[in-house]
């Protein structure tokens, strides 16, 4: 006779038509094996029932005495029970979904990964003696920030507008120093970040209080202090300045300094999601059951949308959840619902995050740091891939190292719906960069460079270059460029070794990062 492993794998083959008509999969027919042995022929065989419609012989089997052979037919009924529903499509959400790139948010990420390596460039010119230094000394202070041995010369001559090289009037040697239009652009976002200081306060509050110890580690917030519009100096002229809302405190088993919010204020406990629906309801008058714990999706271009994902989506749309604000340390979240509800709270929770962002955007390193204290899943990037009408995550920029999250409702036309002057100041780097370098002027010396007046050219051309005529290049998305009249954009590929802003990162979240990415 045949032996049971042969059967079992007839059993648990691709299909197995049983005599109540349960099919396992699309595949052809189940079809036994030729026999080995000539007994194995016969009809009286007591798995000859994967062929006939004969009960009487699934009884038999039932009680044969033969103990092996009776679990196996229980465990083949049992299977054929369990899926037979195989045929008809799950309704609910994959979670093994591919990322469909939106070029969109990628070319703003082309842009954004100059801007980053411009703002350490700036940076480690603002640092020196006179905010200037000579160029021998390029390639060595390069090194510093990531650049090899003559790339550092290669980047600042790809954006005179930012960058200037003159010579020295005593030395004769030449000299690198940052454009006043770039001082300018620094000196507005400066401005306009110490302006928002109240606003900046509440958004720090409302990260405070979606942690469920209602405490942050200081480091981690110092190392996202630019998304979220908080000054370099936000320790000293934010907590400390403001003790009736935060404290600061020491952790007794390590070295780490935390901030604790003094006191949960209700009226902050109001998500920006909850906004956004009133005024789909206001103008659009959905239905109020639908619209409740719903979120705005907006899939990139090629998302497949079939049936049967359209109706997971709309029962998705339909679950309820806790809010980001609630404790909900007292819930029991052994049970599938209680499971489902805190995973649509995780995406309300990341929503939030990026709603308290100046830009709408961090990176997924960034909100890796939060991951404990918020109640996040550990592998943040195959979760939000389920949800890419909410969340864009784009790679580029740092060779795919950092992982840049995109709010897509705030953004439209490659602008952000509801810009903030932080926002604005900072897009003013942008339009440097994209600048032709044409109109540059390179040939300037020092000695017609006054530090406490504007040069015949500057007098020309005002520093905000607001006298100019841009156009936005809102299809592309991000690519907010600014183009002169009568002068073509050249744009060169980026070959550079990419610096980004986000090192302190790489340096901070390696354990966070083996946690939260999949790839």
């Amino acid at each position: 006779p045949i032996s049971h492993d042969l059967w079992r794998t007839q059993l648990r083959g691709e299909q197995f038509c049983t005599p109540f008509c349960f099919n396992f999969s699309r595949s052809a027919p189940f079809q036994n094996p030729k026999p080995s042995h000539p007994v194995s022929s016969q009809m009286n065989h007591p798995f000859n029932f994967a062929r006939t419609l004969d009960l009487i012989q699934i009884k038999a089997a039932l009680f044969n005495p033969n103990p092996s052979i009776r679990n196996l037919v229980h465990e083949t009924l049992q299977n054929a029970v369990l899926f037979g529903r195989s045929m008809s499509k799950s309704t609910s959400i994959p979670k093994n979904q591919q990322r469909v790139r939106d070029h969109g948010y990628d070319n703003y990420m082309e842009i954004e990964k100059k801007i980053r390596k411009v703002l350490k460039f700036e940076d480690l010119i603002l640092t020196q003696p006179h905010q200037c230094f000579a160029v021998s000394r390029l390639d060595t202070l390069g090194r510093r920030i990531g650049f090899k041995q003559h790339e550092a010369g290669n980047f600042v001559l790809k954006f005179p507008h930012i960058f200037e090289i003159y010579e020295h009037p005593v030395q004769r040697i030449l000299y690198l120093r940052l454009t006043r239009n770039a001082l300018s652009q620094i000196e507005q976002e400066n401005q306009a970040v110490v302006a928002q200081i109240p606003d900046a306060v509440n958004r720090l509050r409302k990260l405070l209080m979606l942690s469920n110890t209602g405490s942050l580690k200081l480091e981690h917030v110092r190392i996202a202090r630019k998304d979220f519009g908080l000054p370099d100096d936000f320790e000293f002229s934010v907590v400390l300045k403001y003790p009736q809302y935060f404290r600061l405190f020491d952790a007794k088993d390590s070295m780490n300094k935390y901030i604790e919010i003094v006191e949960r204020d209700p009226e902050l406990s109001v998500c920006a999601v909850e906004k956004v629906r009133e005024m789909e309801y206001r103008r659009k008058g959905i239905d109020e059951e639908n619209m409740r714990f719903s979120f705005v999706a907006n899939f990139p271009p090629g998302f497949k949308i079939g049936k049967y994902y359209k109706i997971a989506m709309w029962k998705w749309q339909r679950l309820p959840y806790w809010s980001p604000y609630a404790d909900i340390s007292g819930y029991d979240m052994r049970s599938l619902e209680a499971q489902n509800r805190l995973q649509k709270r995780a995406v309300a929770m990341i929503h939030e995050i990026l709603s308290l962002t100046v830009e709408k955007k961090i990176t997924l390193e960034r909100i890796a740091h939060f991951r404990i204290n918020m109640d996040l899943p550990k592998k943040l990037k195959d979760f939000l891939l389920q949800h890419q009408g909410i969340f864009y995550i784009s790679t580029r920029g740092n060779h795919g190292k950092l992982h840049t999250i995109f709010l897509r409702e705030a953004y439209r036309k490659g602008e952000l719906i509801e810009p903030n002057d932080v926002y604005l100041a900072r897009r003013k780097l942008a339009q440097l960069i994209l600048l032709s370098p044409r109109k540059a002027p390179i040939d300037r010396e020092l000695a017609d460079y006054r530090r406490n007046g504007l040069s015949d050219y500057d007098q020309h051309h005002d520093m905000d270059i607001t006298g100019k005529k841009y156009i936005s290049a809102s299809e592309n998305f991000g690519e907010s460029r600014v183009i002169e009249q009568d002068t073509d954009l050249e744009l060169d590929n980026d070959t550079v070794s990419d610096v980004s802003d986000e090192d302190d990162d790489l340096c901070h979240s390696k354990d966070a990062k083996a946690d939260c990415l999949s790839e």
